[in-house]
């Protein structure tokens, strides 16, 4: 049974179909290690809820400093 805390993992072209980012910028941030996610094979699978999480931060980050 798996359980329900199990991250999700996409392609980055699945992410990016989800439209939080396009697909160009997730492979930049790859590119930059900056994407969470594995190596599967050749193929990088970015874990979908850390990247929420990482931008949700990013953006409080911006906000802050803006103030």
């Amino acid at each position: 049974m798996v359980e329900q805390n199990t991250p999700k993992f996409l392609t980055i072209r699945q992410t990016a179909a989800t439209g939080i980012l396009s697909e160009h910028h997730l492979r930049l941030m790859a590119k930059r290690n900056e994407l969470p996610g594995i190596y599967a094979g050749t193929r990088f699978k970015v874990n979908y809820p850390l990247l929420v999480a990482k931008l949700n931060q990013d953006s409080m980050e911006v906000n802050a400093a803006n103030v």
